[in-house]
């Protein structure tokens, strides 16, 4: 047994043990026979830095994985990063801006081999950070998106799609980020609230005989615009579907059509229809006969005002910004008359009404992003979609929590087609050639593509990469080897055991992992999705820079060590919950940390070594069948709790144990038996003490062993000698024939004792160190053996020894247990008749207070009109005066 020193030090702790284990291999998998069990990690960008969402995701994980190895499971972990394509390729070209350069400036060669020399030296940030929060990942077999292998696994993984017609080449609208040149995902838009505009415009029928009045928020798309949509149940329209209206500027005839996307209900009932810049027109479009190729596009790749095909966008138009050109015909609109005015409710003209508009934005451009119709690749997701439906409808793959389900369906069975290209240099180069012959190619090298052309047929690859998600769509099997391994099974690591995700991608990667993983390994990538939810600000307000309320998890675990830092996380996590932040509550793991070392201190100080029997040792008094019971007791709510991915549920049922029963209440319990620190007791109650705290003290350390591994590698390495580190020990056994109900019902009874007696003294401002005599009334024979057998802890714990007789005075401490009453005379050790007017007066205040919340929750004006957090925090309030009160009232009644 190796001494403890008196304070915990967490960081040198931690940075000691994680070089140990990763030196040691402690996080490989190495247990021939053992079955296997796995995991891998949401890559992270190889841009990224830990925040506070990973902290989450990787804390949950490091649980699971940790907990896998103590159960004697070959676990592994699998850890990566991804390339990044936008987010890398941005960092580059920053710095080379800095230098005065630009991409351009260089061949794409040139510039991709700059990328990998940045990855080299800038790249690793993240996994260095995950380390510090003690992620036990396989850092042997670290994987990355564009590694050779992994790279392979990319490329025919598109070329077995195109082959089987589920990957092809289409033009359609995209998400198009005007900064970065490229289409860009639906996850990388976020929508801005901005104070725009709604105009009101007036379009001419083709034979002159009226108008038909559409509105818009963007008037310059008018210059594309293809037809007029009607709903075709709306009565004022019927005559008109079919004729044509000549468009103010461009005098382009357009139809007017019939589409249920047009709502009577809203403003004049008819749309302006531009397939190219919209996505609902995009579909309109595509019901009233137009081809993709057919629909007009007015913007190049700056977003600025392009001519379209028929040529009738006049040439002072083109150009200029979207920003420019929308000034531009709003006033050409108004000078031809074509422009209906706004008029407020002071009856003043404008030319538009004032609204907020929802405006997508590029999250890395800052720019507005415009639907933008171009070619593009395309997977066919609602077929790969179909087997995933059927997988978590059959129960192949859980959900947890499982509300996720209603969500996953719909979304899985409106799937679009999805756009895996990306206009960028830096990712997997799509392995497509063009030839000048007017073919694709698509082929897994330039060789085999020139074999399908023939020798005279030019090729030029397509210079576009593929979509991020597209090549981590891959990760449960690409990591493992596929597609090199010929055993289907990839050595029993696929599928996985359990996917960790925010629920945020649950589509943009879960999704298309069980799509991919279905089509190319013809089972499930995993058995059971875990869905986590945000780290919120304190207020619940979602974190942001552009707040300033994010929180740096590596400053948290500066000040108060990962271990505390990940019980929060776990202890928060409460299934389909958001988490707020609150650093109090890391403190108090921290604090619950320094406990845990003091206990252990304690048990050193006290001869209490290591236990290292899975099987309790024999016990006979009851305090020490009492622990034994709850450790337990503990292990089957932990295995439990686990099993059903109740993270907070298993933090706190060892919380519960660690803090109060066996650090409070057991160790105050057993130091009488214990005998003094110079005098320690040697007879058989003691040696049966110390054996019993030990056993209970390594279970606690192995239970806790995955939420805080730091702190319990380190008591268990001091706390004697050891054949393995804790990491690979095993799990605690649950045998519940070690349960002693009665031992457990005698020293509950005695807590329970204990602390009324406690708290009747401080109510009742008796001074803590006052010992007094205890008299007992109507205890039958049960309780007087508990009495007898208890009498030194009562006198150490409550203070009070048991006297003789009933006591006939007046003005006492009266407790109830059970069936027998306990009276602690006070006559003078306080001034009762002080005491009890202080107490009379105490309880009229708190009622009052009380009474006045009651009433303004009662007022129905207040509960409609106020803020929800004002009237929260009121029912919190009264709740607290009422039970005040109620505390107050019986600690007068205890005084008679």
């Amino acid at each position: 047994m190796t001494e403890l020193p008196k304070t915990f030090d967490p960081a040198e702790i931690e940075s000691r043990w994680y070089a140990h284990w990763e030196e040691s291999g402690s996080f490989r998998p190495d247990r021939p026979g053992a079955e296997p069990w796995t995991i891998v990690n949401p890559p992270p960008n190889v841009t990224g830095n830990l925040h506070i969402g990973h902290a989450l995701d990787n804390t949950l994980q490091d649980i699971l994985a940790r907990h896998a190895r103590l159960k004697g499971k070959d676990a592994l972990w699998v850890v990566g990063t991804d390339h990044a394509g936008i987010a890398t390729q941005m960092v580059v070209e920053r710095q080379m801006g800095a230098a005065g350069q630009k991409r351009t400036d260089l061949t794409r060669e040139e510039f991709v081999e700059k990328v990998w020399a940045w990855k080299e030296e800038s790249g690793g940030t993240i996994t260095q950070q995950l380390r510090r929060l003690g992620c036990s990942m396989d850092w042997k077999n670290e994987r990355f998106t564009m590694d050779a292998g992994f790279s392979k696994a990319v490329l025919k993984v598109f070329v077995d799609l195109h082959k089987e017609g589920l990957l092809y080449r289409d033009k359609r609208l995209v998400n198009w980020d005007p900064g970065l040149g490229t289409a860009i995902s639906d996850l990388e838009v976020e929508t801005r609230e901005i104070k725009g505009s709604f105009w009101k415009l007036r379009y001419p029928l083709e034979d002159g005989s009226g108008f038909i009045e559409v509105a818009t928020t963007r008037p310059e798309t008018m210059l594309a615009d293809m037809a007029v949509a009607v709903h075709p149940t709306d009565a004022r329209y019927t005559a008109l579907v079919g004729k044509k209206v000549k468009l103010p500027i461009t005098g382009r005839l357009i139809p007017i059509v019939a589409d249920e996307h047009a709502d009577p209900a809203l403003g004049s009932g008819a749309v302006k229809i531009t397939p190219g810049h919209d996505f609902n027109d995009f579909e309109v479009g595509k019901r009233a006969g137009l081809k993709a190729g057919e629909m007009l596009n007015m913007l190049d790749a700056k977003a600025s005002v392009t001519q379209v095909s028929d040529g009738l966008i006049p040439a002072e138009l083109l150009g200029l910004s979207t920003a420019d050109a929308r000034k531009a015909v709003v006033a050409r609109l108004k000078e031809e008359g074509f422009l209906v005015p706004y008029v407020d409710k002071d009856g003043a003209e404008h030319d538009a009404e004032p609204r907020t508009i929802q405006t997508p934005y590029g999250d890395r451009s800052g720019v507005v992003i415009e639907p933008w119709l171009t070619d593009q690749w395309y997977v066919d997701a609602k077929t790969l979609a179909q087997p995933a439906i059927e997988a978590v409808r059959s129960g192949a793959i859980r959900i947890v929590p499982k509300t996720w389900e209603k969500t996953f369906f719909n979304w899985m069975e409106n799937i679009q087609p999805w756009c895996v290209s990306r206009q960028l240099w830096w990712g997997h180069r799509i392995p497509a050639w063009f030839g000048d012959d007017g073919q694709i190619y698509v082929a897994l090298s330039e060789a085999d593509a020139q074999a399908q052309a023939g020798p005279d047929v030019t090729l030029e690859q397509d210079s576009d990469v593929l979509d991020t998600w597209f090549s981590s769509a891959l990760w449960p099997f690409a990591t493992m080897g596929w597609p090199e391994d010929s055993n289907p099974t990839l050595h029993g690591r696929y599928p996985n055991d359990v996917l960790i995700s925010g629920f945020d991608i649950l589509f943009f990667w879960d999704a298309r992992m069980m799509m991919q993983g279905m089509h190319f390994m013809k089972d499930v990538p995993f058995r059971t999705l875990y869905l986590h939810g945000l780290v919120r600000a304190a207020d619940g307000a979602k974190m942001s820079k552009s707040k300033g309320n994010t929180v740096d998890p590596l400053g948290l675990i500066d000040q108060y060590g990962a271990d505390a830092l990940r019980f929060f996380m776990a202890a928060m996590e409460s299934q389909g919950r958001d988490i707020k932040m609150d650093e109090k509550r890391v403190e108090g793991y921290r604090n619950f940390a320094t406990k845990l070392w003091n206990a252990a201190r304690f048990c050193q100080s006290n001869g209490i070594g290591a236990s290292t029997t899975l099987e309790a040792p024999k016990a006979e008094l009851a305090v020490n069948r009492w622990i034994i019971a709850e450790t337990i007791q503990t292990v089957q709510a932990v295995d439990l709790a686990l099993a059903d991915y109740r993270f907070d549920g298993a933090a706190n049922a060892i919380y519960q144990f660690g803090w109060s029963r066996f650090c409070d209440w057991y160790i105050e319990l057993i130091k009488p038996v214990l005998g003094q620190m110079d005098a320690p007791a040697t007879g058989p109650e003691a040696n049966e003490t110390r054996a019993v705290a030990g056993w209970v003290l390594v279970q606690l350390l192995v239970l806790l062993h995955p939420f805080m591994p730091f702190i319990t590698e380190e008591l268990w390495s001091k706390m004697g000698p050891r054949e393995t580190d804790l990491i690979v020990s095993k799990w605690p056994m649950a045998d519940a024939r070690a349960i002693d109900p009665a031992a457990a019902q005698e020293v509950d009874w005695l807590i329970s004792l204990v602390s009324d007696i406690r708290a009747a003294r401080v109510e009742l401002n008796v001074s803590p160190g006052a010992k007094l005599p205890m008299h007992v009334r109507g205890a039958g024979d049960l309780t007087q053996g508990r009495l007898a057998r208890n009498a030194a802890v009562l006198s150490r714990l409550a203070r009070v020894d048991l006297a003789e007789g009933d006591f006939a005075g007046q003005g006492g401490i009266q407790v109830v247990a059970e069936e027998a009453t306990f009276i602690i005379p006070l006559d003078g050790v306080i001034d009762l008749d002080a005491e009890k007017a202080r107490l009379t007066k105490a309880i009229a205040a708190v009622e009052k207070e009380r009474d006045t919340l009651a009433g303004r929750l009662g007022n129905a004006s207040f509960v409609e009109r106020a803020k929800p957090e004002a009237v929260e925090k009121a029912k919190a309030d009264h709740a607290d005066k009422a039970a005040e009160a109620e505390r107050l009232g019986a600690a007068l009644a205890r005084l008679g």
